[in-house]
């Protein structure tokens, strides 16, 4: 059993008010930690602390390259401890194992790498009248306080993803864990405190949303912006309260994306990647391919080679090596993927294999759902055009490219999508086609963080990654100079 504190101007605290929650493990929902639970008074101390040291203290001040050692040394803290950081991962959320250490955990020290050198090399314009006797150029400078918000399903990875390019830049922080996912935020500020990070720049306040320290670091006048990931309706909250202040925001949401696979595709290929693309972390990924549409020449053939893949999938304890889908995040969040199963065949789809809860052995405890597989799918139906956020499948039959892009477009969702095909021409137009922030071709996951990364429609507001980072995270500034001679 474990205690967790709030990290708050480079110190350990309980909550103002002594309160404390209980973290339970997906794998067993036992009880594997007391965690504070914040109030608004916390959410107040945090934001103090993190403006005092925007106002007045060094990080904003530092250059880039001094900036850039602590992160670094950050990064190194995190791969020198990756296997506590795995473990947590996988007690809190239950991820795979194999997926903590392999993936998430690596990316996470990326995260702060790639954003520490990018800060450190990124350039300004100048824009010269000599003939005029002027000069301009533009100062890129931090914009105050970030409050980053996010979510359970991949904690630590988002965390940084969201923190580092913040910290880069020169802001200052306040982080708000999903109360779901407290241990890697807790380790993660542990990472920060022991790189020497100036007191006040990390600020890691634990506890629930709505009407708590959530909601406050939301509405709070001393921060200057907010980054989210999660739900679209919390999102569409978040920026109600933030508009009375104007704060910036950016959000990346949630997701309903369309994997589209061509006749001509490399079935091998595209049914290797279309599992990885919604059984991957149980499904629990907003950029899932959870709306499967595949061309009636080869839908037969997909759908029985589809079934023999997702019933080959390990599914048991994530602490094992082996284990490629675990648990499910909570009871809750277990009921609501089962009620979708119902819906799918209530709605007249075809269930072709699972579709039940795993309750003997090793699952017995646990929030284990199978890997279940929907065919015949109307695109109208809900399990089609709502977000499951599990390891459910929805197989859509299409006939040619025009249908399939109009039914991927019909939907409230943009953020990613897929195209599975070996001719160029189809790959080109559905990428320009369909309304997506992001479309792999014959891929899945495959991420550059130079690239834009966000959604349309319901699934965001903006674009991180990259120069749209130093967008988000810092004020451009015009200096104008004007020469005598």
């Amino acid at each position: 059993m474990q205690h967790i504190q709030h990290y708050i101007d480079g110190q350990w605290q309980d909550s103002a008010d002594g309160v404390t929650f209980e973290s339970v493990s997906p794998i067993d929902n036992s009880v594997i930690a007391q965690v504070a639970r914040g109030s608004v008074l916390d959410a107040d101390r945090a934001v103090e602390a993190a403006r005092r040291a925007f106002d007045s203290g060094p990080w904003p001040r530092m250059s880039p390259t001094e900036r850039k050692k602590i992160l670094h040394k950050a990064a190194a803290l995190i791969e020198e401890r990756l296997e506590e950081f795995a473990a947590a991962e996988t007690l809190d959320v239950g991820k795979p194992i194999a997926e903590a250490r392999s993936k998430d955990v690596p990316r996470a020290a990326y995260n702060l790498r790639f954003f520490a050198d990018f800060a450190e090399f990124t350039h300004t314009e100048t824009y010269a009248k000599p003939w005029d006797q002027v000069m301009t150029y533009t100062l890129r400078e931090p914009v105050g306080v970030a409050v980053c918000i996010s979510p359970w399903n991949f904690p630590l990875m988002l965390e940084t993803w969201k923190i580092a390019p913040a910290l880069a830049f020169g802001n200052t922080t306040v982080l708000k864990p999903a109360e779901q996912s407290p241990l890697t935020a807790a380790l993660l500020a542990q990472a920060f405190h022991d790189a020497g990070m100036p007191p006040g720049v990390v600020n890691i306040v634990q506890g629930f949303g709505p009407d708590e320290v959530g909601e406050r670091l939301t509405e709070h006048p001393g921060v200057d912006l907010i980054t989210f990931t999660g739900e679209s309706t919390t999102g569409s909250a978040i920026m109600t309260k933030a508009a009375s202040t104007l704060k910036r925001c950016s959000f990346e949401l949630g997701g309903k994306s369309a994997a589209i696979v061509m006749a001509d595709a490399d079935l091998d290929k595209a049914v290797a990647g279309t599992i990885d693309g919604i059984f991957r972390n149980q499904g629990e990924v907003c950029l899932a391919g959870s709306r499967l549409m595949v061309q009636r020449p080869v839908y037969d053939e997909f759908c029985a080679r589809y079934v023999a893949a997702a019933e080959a999938l390990q599914v048991g304890d994530p602490r094992e090596a082996d284990t490629q889908v675990g648990p499910l995040v909570s009871p809750e969040h277990m009921e609501k993927v089962l009620s979708y199963i119902a819906l799918g065949t209530a709605e007249g789809a075809k269930l072709l294999t699972g579709g039940t809860q795993l309750t003997d052995g090793v699952f017995a405890e646990g929030n284990y759902v199978a890997p279940t597989v929907f065919a015949d799918v109307q695109n109208s139906s809900r399990i089609a055009q709502e977000e499951i956020f599990g390891p459910v499948q929805a197989i859509v039959p299409f006939d040619d490219v025009e249908d399939a892009i109009a039914m991927a477009n019909d939907n409230r969702y943009g953020l990613a999508g897929m195209i599975w095909t070996t001719d160029l021409d189809t790959a080109h137009k559905v990428a320009r086609e369909v309304r997506t922030g992001t479309m792999w071709v014959n891929c899945f996951f495959i991420r550059d963080l130079r690239a834009p990364f966000g959604g349309m429609k319901d699934s965001g507001i903006g674009r991180e990654g990259g120069t749209h980072s130093e967008e988000f995270f810092t004020e451009a500034k015009a200096v104008v100079m004007k020469f005598t001679s």
